[in-house]
């Protein structure tokens, strides 16, 4: 298979796997899709890895693959390829990608599904698709933009130009960026925290940021508080509340 998942600790790793660097074809696509969602239902699954292996996150497309698509390919393509991302970006849990060599294009796209990227010393990040004559097709110009802000996605989208992790860093591209050996240890720590952590306030916090950067703060006010109130009904606020008059902050224990 060419993404796997796998699931220790709480924490499930999707895993790219396709050698030598890791072209997101249209099987890998919809096997991402596919365990995005197996992901979101599981129940031991509380928070998500997404890894390319200790040698390159992804380096895009499936270029020869592409070329052959005509105009009607891609208009009956291009949905599915949004969605297989999309799948990964709606994961109702926390996720962090842990980039490691190239993550180019589609690759990039990827690590902008999740919550929070961890990347190596040695990452190339990009939106190279310019010069290909294209434009980013599995949300690039959405996400990047949200992001990092639209001048500085717009550079990179215009220029096609890639960009080492110091400034990716400096960007706001990824959030940590550690020795290539320690990428993926430090990212599935911060998802095995996190997954000890109370799921469905997760879930909620993780729904009212995300709908609140896609919609006008009125509406954004409204879904924080409907899930702020929502979760006064739950074992888990119960738990942790309890835990604090008792015991003081930061000592709850979740199930």
């Amino acid at each position: 298979m060419t993404v796997n998942l796998e699931v220790a600790e709480g924490v499930g790793t999707l895993r790219l796997d396709r050698p030598p660097m890791n072209a997101l074809d249209v099987a890998t696509q919809d096997r991402l899709k596919e365990l995005a969602e197996e992901a979101t239902r599981r129940e031991d699954v509380r928070a998500v890895v997404i890894y390319g292996g200790e040698r390159v996150f992804a380096a895009g497309a499936d270029i020869k693959e592409m070329q052959a698509m005509d105009h009607t390919a891609m208009v009956l393509r291009a949905r599915a390829l949004q969605d297989s991302f999309t799948a990964v970006a709606r994961i109702p849990k926390p996720v962090v990608a842990a980039v490691t060599g190239y993550a180019l294009g589609g690759g990039c796209e990827l690590a902008l599904c999740a919550d929070y990227r961890i990347a190596a010393d040695n990452a190339k990040l990009g939106q190279p698709e310019i010069l290909l004559g294209l434009i980013p097709g599995a949300g690039g110009t959405q996400r990047l933009s949200r992001l990092i802000g639209p001048s500085k996605a717009k550079d990179l989208i215009f220029t096609g130009r890639q960009v080492k992790a110091d400034e990716a860093l400096a960007l706001g591209l990824v959030d940590r960026v550690v020795p290539a050996a320690e990428v993926y240890e430090q990212a599935h720590a911060w998802a095995a925290k996190l997954a000890q952590g109370p799921a469905l306030a997760l879930r909620a916090a993780k729904e009212s940021v995300d709908t609140g950067l896609e919609t006008d703060i009125d509406t954004g006010l409204a879904v924080e508080r409907n899930w702020f109130a929502g979760l006064f009904a739950t074992e888990d606020r119960e738990r942790g509340m309890r835990s604090f008059v008792e015991e003081g902050p930061g000592k709850a224990k979740f199930l």
